[in-house]
């Protein structure tokens, strides 16, 4: 909460705006901005308040600086955008109603299901998703597969707003099992061998889903010095390299981005069906051990979706 404090320096009184803030590790910390010219009868504190979310910014720009790990590509100046746009996406929820928060996570399921769906072939229209979604209803003459699979995507990203569920395995089970339902998918992990279209990579064997899926959790879980998107996207990629299930492996780990970035209170981000070749190549890359392609990529997606989803939402309340 913002409020204004009176202290008395050298015998003259001064006025601060202030606001306490909590880090990432737990620890508080007051930021003040002093107020020049201050008149209680009548405030103008409006260039005052941008002035405290520049120093807000900075601080946590700085403290992710601080304690995650930097590269040619996770550098400072990225770290504080990061920062920035976790900032301000916090502004916007605070500042709808619930209502209208209800009406941007709706908007955003429709978009993220549309598009993640796309990627993976579906023929259904934006309309058509949009649709299904609002109405609750089943369009004629569409691959039912298709109809279900945005159908359990929406339950997926309801349960995932709602619940805030945690990454572990299962979490990971019961978001697959939730976004197979009705399509004759059996859910849970691969019994036979499968393998990826377009990418030269061997996806792991069943036999060894269980011990390689243990793994990547346990490694998820001990590193604490990379940044949360950055955690995001190896997580992403080693992800769809073990490919887990029999099928819907695409669509279970681009909500698993999501889960991982609401985890530490990030905005979620959507891949757009534009840019399937290009994320697939980034992956193929990964799987190479080559994973500067797939950073910049959802880094770019991260940015993107704030701005041209987030952003704009409030502009036209």
């Amino acid at each position: 909460m913002t409020f204004v404090s009176e202290k008395l320096i050298h015998g003259k009184k001064r006025y601060y705006l202030e606001k306490s803030i909590r880090l990432p590790n737990g620890k508080a910390k007051k930021i003040s901005v002093y107020l020049k010219d201050y008149k209680k009868e009548k405030p103008d504190l409006k260039k005052y308040h941008e002035i405290l979310d520049g120093k807000i910014k900075t601080v946590f720009g700085d403290f992710a600086v601080n304690h995650y790990k930097q590269g040619h590509i996770f550098t400072e100046k990225v770290f504080h955008r990061l920062e920035e746009i976790k900032i301000d996406y916090k502004k916007i929820i605070r500042k709808l109603t619930r209502k209208q928060l209800q009406d941007m996570l709706d908007r955003f399921t429709i978009n993220f299901t549309y598009e993640s769906n796309a990627i993976e072939g579906s023929s259904l229209t934006l309309k058509d998703v949009t649709f299904i979604i609002q109405e609750g209803k089943i369009v004629k003459g569409k691959d039912l597969r298709e109809v279900y699979e945005t159908i359990n995507t929406r339950k997926a990203m309801e349960w995932i707003f709602n619940e805030k569920p945690k990454l572990n395995e299962a979490t990971i089970i019961k978001l697959h099992q939730i976004l197979v339902e009705n399509t004759g998918i059996s859910f849970g992990y691969k019994k036979l061998p499968n393998f990826l279209l377009g990418r030269n990579v061997k996806t792991t064997s069943p036999e060894n889903v269980k011990e390689e899926m243990d793994m990547l959790l346990e490694e998820y879980n001990n590193c604490k010095n990379l940044h949360p998107l950055q955690l995001a996207v190896d997580f992403h990629g080693k992800f769809e390299k073990i490919h887990p299930f029999e099928d819907g492996n695409g669509r279970t780990g681009r909500l698993l981005i999501n889960i991982i970035l609401m985890n530490y209170s990030y905005p979620p981000l959507i891949i757009r069906k534009i840019q399937k070749m290009k994320y697939f190549h980034a992956l193929s890359a990964f799987d190479q051990g080559h994973s500067s392609n797939l950073y910049y990529f959802l880094i770019e997606k991260y940015k993107k979706t704030f701005e041209k989803f987030f952003e704009i939402y409030v502009k036209y309340l």
